[in-house]
């Protein structure tokens, strides 16, 4: 079956801001989550639709290539199994984690709110190469680590958090107002479900104390600017103790290259040949990411046109599949030449004169009837 068009699934036209797309997607998750259409299968099915459309309008670049290819453009593109992978891969969209908590949480969970640690970001930067082959990168940053002093749990030792006797214990309270019931944050304990009155000395009560951390990360080959490589749980311990840490996201930038463009998984190179291999056709050396290669260059050849060096472009970081080596021509000027050169091409424009090319031919004869026009309208 055809997928549906991501902006028709969200509601939004193709000019829409990335304000409003996130705005509509959020609307349709709240209308089409499991938990508010139990055992529906339809909604289901609009849940996760409604998040893959956001996964690539949301992201600039999965948009413009959407926009120029369409769906094919965007093959590969990540599913989603539960509603809990989803709420946990947007969950800047509705506020804290995923699993529960967060918008979703406070909605529609029941009991205690799930509660887990806060992300963290760590910068990569990459040569195109190592873009290309993958690479196995130190990051560092820092990051809340549990605290030794009072295990995380924020009491000073000897001493134990009480029950919040707000919400007792439960980590929401519940408000009504007419037939709508809705589930939030107990402001007292901050959805914890407990109250510190003896605080550790050393976190001062938020069970956490910053420290700098260094991992090596494996970076899959063929990412590209703005990418994110996630480390799960190697974010923010938890401040109660109780709950996962969060994630770390590595984003990734990727330096310009001397040589190579990129477009997508292609690889552009701008080539400059001479008039003579232009004319009479060359074989021509090649860079590539992965060495030397040989290019035919047709006789006749023009500034301008493209040859393709099919697989020596860049590989898709999820299936693998490399992209083309784009290469454009361009016909190099000398700036000096020696006598010889200057008394051969004086001889090629004399022969000019008298045996012009189909090309230019046309183009005087357009010339001519210009002035021709021009010079009937003057009188």
């Amino acid at each position: 079956m055809a997928k549906r068009c991501y902006y028709e699934i969200l509601g939004v036209t193709k000019t829409a801001t990335g304000r409003e797309i996130s705005k509509s997607y959020r609307r349709l998750a709240v209308q089409f989550h499991p938990d508010s259409n139990p055992d529906d299968e339809e909604a289901d099915i609009k849940f996760k639709e409604a998040a893959e459309a956001y996964d690539v309008l949301g992201d600039e670049q999965k948009r413009s290539r959407y926009d120029r290819y369409g769906h094919a453009g965007v093959d590969g593109n990540r599913q989603f199994g539960n509603a809990e992978d989803i709420m946990s891969a947007f969950s800047e969209i509705f506020g804290g984690g995923g699993g529960g908590g967060g918008f979703f949480g406070d909605l529609f969970g029941g009991g205690r709110r799930s509660r887990r640690g806060s992300d963290v970001r760590a910068d990569v930067t990459l040569t195109l190469e190592e873009a290309a082959r993958g690479a196995s990168k130190l990051v560092r940053f820092s990051r809340g680590e549990s605290c030794e002093t009072c295990g995380g749990n924020g009491a000073r030792p000897g001493t134990q958090p009480t029950i919040c006797t707000h919400c007792g214990g439960r980590g929401v309270v519940l408000q009504s107002n007419g037939i709508l019931r809705v589930q939030t944050t107990c402001p007292s304990c901050q959805g914890g479900g407990k109250m510190i009155p003896d605080p550790c000395f050393d976190c001062r009560g938020y069970g956490v104390q910053k420290k700098k951390v260094e991992l090596e990360v494996a970076i899959p080959a063929g990412v590209d600017d703005g990418m994110r490589v996630r480390l799960q749980g190697e974010g923010e311990a938890c401040e109660d103790g109780e709950g996962p840490a969060g994630d770390c996201y590595c984003f990734i930038k990727v330096r310009k290259h001397k040589l190579f463009h990129r477009d997508g998984d292609h690889l552009v190179l701008q080539l400059p040949i001479t008039y003579p291999q232009a004319a009479l056709g060359a074989k021509v050396e090649v860079p590539t990411l992965e060495g030397r290669d040989e290019l035919k260059v047709p006789a006749g050849t023009q500034s301008g046109d493209v040859f393709k060096i099919a697989g020596r472009g860049m590989p898709d970081p999820q299936s693998g599949r490399k992209g083309d080596l784009l290469v454009q021509t361009f016909i190099e000027t000398p700036k000096k030449l020696d006598e010889r050169q200057e008394e051969l091409l004086r001889e090629l424009a004399e022969l000019e004169h008298s045996n012009v090319t189909p090309q230019r031919k046309s183009f005087l004869d357009k010339l001519k009837d210009y002035f021709a026009v021009s010079d009937k309208d003057q009188d």
